[in-house]
This record gives C-alpha cells, structure tokens and sequence, in this order.
C-alpha cells in the first residue's frame, strides 16, 4: 500500500459511487490483509450497493466521524467477498484491530437483527491521487 498511515489508521474514509457518479463518502473501520483493505457492513447499506453497482471506490485515513483526511486518498476497485475463507480471515484481522469494539457493535447489530446479513468488503488500491496539505 502507498500510504503508510492507512492500514494502521483507526478510521478510513470510504468513498463510493453513485451509478450517475455521484461520490458518498462514509467513514469505516478496515483492517489490512494481504495488500488489501476490509470493511464489514450490512448487505443493504448504501455503500454495499453502491459497490455492488460500480465497484470503484477511493479512500483515506480520516478522524472518526471523516470529515478530517489524515493522509493520501488512494483510488481503488472494491467488491463483496464471497469466498468464505477469506470472509473469515478478514472477519479476523478486524477482531485483532478493533477487539472489543468490534464485538460490541456485533452484539448492538444482532440485538438490532441486523446481523444476519453482514457481508465484507474487499477494497484493492491501485495508486495515489491526492496528497494532503501540511499544516
């Protein structure tokens, strides 16, 4: 990955494209794997669709809530894993990352009965567009 800060950044800012172009950008935890980066969200969030549409997207480490971009936004192809070998693994290197945080929000989820459609996204950089300013 280009950007050194991103795999160890808390948060990334995850961008997706409408189908008309249109960029909505939400703020994730990922976690590295293998030169990649993955996010878990429900099947029916916008992001899921959206990249299920496209599947071009472009992100950068950011603070919690994305409004502040912490270092170089990278372009990149993302998609829904479906391989469930690696759905485990990425499950896993989020647990590693974000422990009790991510169990947390597991249980908030299943008690919500949202759960059940969880789906991982696997986001693949191809290179750097946009440098940060230094202030």
């Amino acid at each position: 990955m280009a950007n050194a800060t991103l795999p160890n950044s808390r948060y990334i800012a995850l961008t997706t494209y409408r189908r008309d172009g249109r960029p909505v950008t939400t703020p994730v935890w990922s976690a590295p794997l293998a030169g990649k980066l993955y996010v878990v969200t429900a099947e029916s969030t916008g992001k899921a669709r959206r990249l299920r549409a496209t599947g071009r997207v472009r992100f950068a480490a950011c603070n919690m809530n994305g409004r502040r971009i912490l270092g170089d936004w990278e372009e990149g192809t993302g998609r829904i894993v479906q391989d469930e070998a690696r759905y485990r693994e990425a499950l896993a290197a989020l647990r590693r990352k974000y422990g009790w945080q991510l169990s947390l929000a597991r249980l908030i989820n299943r008690l919500r009965g949202v759960d059940r459609d969880r789906v991982v996204l696997e986001l693949t950089p191809s290179l750097v567009v946009q440098t940060s300013p230094t202030t």
